[in-house]
């Protein structure tokens, strides 16, 4: 994690639907670009902090809204709420839109900080429901959950793959199919 300065600072730009580009992020802070390497990591590590903590934040208020509802119902209502969140956010979609590769990038590659750790919730939800015995799904639960991610990054970031639109809808029915018992 960067430090809170950086951070900080870099989570203002993108909310704010500007550049987080590090030789100006490091003139803002009054330091060096090298010392802000040193610090943060690469421009993709940190964008893929900010992300993340937007992410996580999505995921939660995501599960909140399911409360009460069990098994596939939850998992599905969790995404559901997920991916409308996401793809309701405009420093995302603007990101989206003015830097799609480094945005795919740094979202949904296997060996970044986002992707794994929305496959790791996604998870820990279905072991949820697995142990409370009211999910029995057809795959191990780590397979099944970075095939759900898959989807929804397909339909939510079709804009930037493939020139679609994003379709959210499609996505959970998609998902629901798999989820059915």
């Amino acid at each position: 994690m960067p430090p809170d300065d950086v951070f900080d600072a870099a989570l203002r730009r993108f909310l704010d639907q500007r550049r987080v580009d590090m030789r100006s992020l490091a003139a803002e802070l009054g330091i060096g670009r090298a010392t802000l390497y040193r610090r943060t990591g690469s421009r993709d590590q940190l964008l893929g902090h900010v992300l993340w903590y937007l992410t996580d934040r999505n995921l939660q208020r995501a599960v909140r809204h399911a409360e009460g509802r069990r098994g596939a119902d939850r998992i599905v209502a969790v995404i559901g709420n997920f991916l409308h969140g996401v793809n309701e956010q405009p420093s995302l979609r603007h990101f989206l839109a003015t830097e799609p590769e480094a945005a795919l990038r740094i979202l949904t590659s296997k060996r970044g900080i986002v992707q794994p750790k929305v496959v790791a919730h996604l998870e820990g939800l279905m072991q949820e429901e697995i142990g409370a015995g009211t999910f029995a799904p057809r795959l191990d639960a780590r397979t099944l959950a970075f095939v759900l991610v898959r989807i929804g990054e397909s339909f939510l970031y079709a804009d930037a793959i493939a020139d679609g639109e994003p379709d959210v809808d499609q996505a959970l029915q998609v998902i629901g199919r798999l989820l059915e018992d």
